[in-house]
């Protein structure tokens, strides 16, 4: 089973991306700041969904400190900001797998998730 780490401070936004996830058949947890979300990378996760916009950090910083610790995880944005297709480029090649804006559909998802999953 996937093991995923969704790091977002909207407790609805997280309650209902959790709830999709476990019903499409990954394990979900969900964090509402950085801090309690790289607290609980430790306990070792295949995919990190992370928001940008934290109270306390960035999900960019959270993206740079998983990665400069050497974690083999997978990672993906769910961001109501958008990228650029060359932003996007940018990001993958930093190894980011997916960008996902908000809002997006409940199929979207989960079909996002899975080819991460797989790959």
């Amino acid at each position: 089973m996937t093991k995923i780490l969704y790091i977002e401070d909207n407790q609805d936004t997280a309650e209902a991306v959790k709830i999709i996830l476990t019903n499409a058949g990954f394990i979900i947890e969900t964090a509402n700041s950085g801090k309690k979300g790289t607290a609980l990378a430790k306990k070792g996760f295949d995919i990190f969904l992370l928001d940008i916009m934290l109270p306390d950090m960035s999900g960019w910083d959270i993206f740079a400190t998983l990665k400069k610790e050497g974690t083999k995880a997978k990672f993906a944005f769910l961001s109501a900001i958008p990228v650029s297709g060359e932003r996007m480029n940018e990001l993958k090649k930093a190894g980011v797998s997916d960008y996902i804006t908000k809002p997006f559909t409940k199929e979207d998802l989960v079909n996002r998730v899975k080819k991460i999953a797989e790959r």
